[in-house]
């Protein structure tokens, strides 16, 4: 997988919010014009990028603004777990207690509760910044 992409409406919250994750950002740029409209089935388009790389790995997550055309909402931003469609994108973490602080500061909240799996994991739902579903994994020993 090279990236999963999202629709924000405001970039830069959401960039500071995956930085607090433990993301690290690639770039941002403006894509616009009728080439790359054409990818999606617009016949224009302006959108500001953020690509964000995971450390050490190849997985990004590339987050999108668009100006032209307007971004429409899809699912309520407090959508529950079972809604179609995806929900989530998991990080594991070293220590979930500190993410967790972490991200309260960019308006993360719990979804539920922090749980245990057995004796592997730690494991919680937050939701982010336009209410973007993260999940977390601590493992344990």
């Amino acid at each position: 997988m090279d990236n999963i992409g999202i629709v924000v409406d405001d970039l830069d919250a959401v960039v500071a919010f995956f930085i607090e994750l433990g993301m690290e950002l690639e770039g941002k740029m403006l894509i616009e014009g009728a080439w790359a409209a054409r990818i999606v089935g617009f016949d224009d388009q302006r959108v500001d990028v953020a690509m964000l790389r995971c450390p050490g790995g190849r997985g990004r997550v590339e987050l999108m603004k668009y100006h032209l055309p307007e971004a429409i909402s899809g699912v309520p931003e407090d959508a529950p777990a079972n809604t179609l469609g995806i929900r989530r994108i998991m990080f594991a973490v070293d220590d979930i207690d500190d993410v967790i602080d972490r991200v309260r500061a960019h308006g993360a909240e719990l979804v539920g509760e922090v749980v245990q799996y057995e004796d592997s994991y730690r494991l919680c739902y937050l939701r982010g910044p336009e209410g973007i579903v993260v999940a977390l994994a601590e493992e344990l020993g």
